[in-house]
């Protein structure tokens, strides 16, 4: 039997039907779900650390001033990562740092050169070294700390056995030397 264009009707409007709850249903799941980080809300993939560019801190930048040759600059803070060859009075030192669990950083410096002499240099907010190295710490999630223990708990904890210790039995001769005397002839 050959279907009816108003069965036909009926189905496509039912197909449509469908596909909009669908959609509808995505949209109200909870982020969990959406989220591109996990699957399904319960597994996080691996993500490789992608570490790039030079480490730069108030530190270090501290050191760079104006006057100081290019070798000085390169021996400070390392190889530029950007050597422009339209611009080549400039280097850019850029540190990008991408790991699961922590925000993405990303941080540029760029040291201008009048010859081969530091003119002057920019830079946004550096961190000092410490402020750096706790900004790439993850973060420890949150475990139940150990309960301390009550005194019932402690008395019905099993006794280890005592081993004795035995004395080492000295090898080869035995000598008996003389007591050391404060003062020679």
């Amino acid at each position: 039997m050959k279907p009816t264009l108003s069965s036909r009707r009926a189905s496509l409007l039912g197909s449509v039907v469908l596909l909009s709850a669908l959609v509808a249903g995505c949209s109200s799941s909870p982020t969990s779900l959406r989220n591109p980080e996990t699957l399904f809300g319960l597994l996080t993939p691996y993500r490789a650390d992608v570490v790039q560019g030079n480490v730069v801190t108030q530190e270090v930048l501290g050191l760079v001033q104006p006057g100081l040759g290019r070798m000085q600059v390169r021996e400070l803070l390392g190889t530029p990562l950007l050597v422009d060859p339209f611009h080549a009075d400039r280097w850019d030192y850029v540190f990008t740092l991408r790991r699961q669990g922590v925000p993405d950083q990303k941080r540029v410096v760029s040291v201008f050169f009048d010859g081969d002499v530091v003119k002057r240099f920019d830079a946004g907010e550096m961190p000092s070294e410490r402020e750096f190295v706790s900004s790439i710490d993850r973060p420890v999630k949150d475990k139940e700390a150990p309960k301390d223990l009550t005194p019932e708990q402690i008395a019905a904890l099993p006794v280890p056995a005592k081993t004795e210790v035995s004395q080492p039995q000295p090898q080869g001769a035995i000598r008996d030397y003389p007591p050391l005397e404060a003062g020679r002839p």
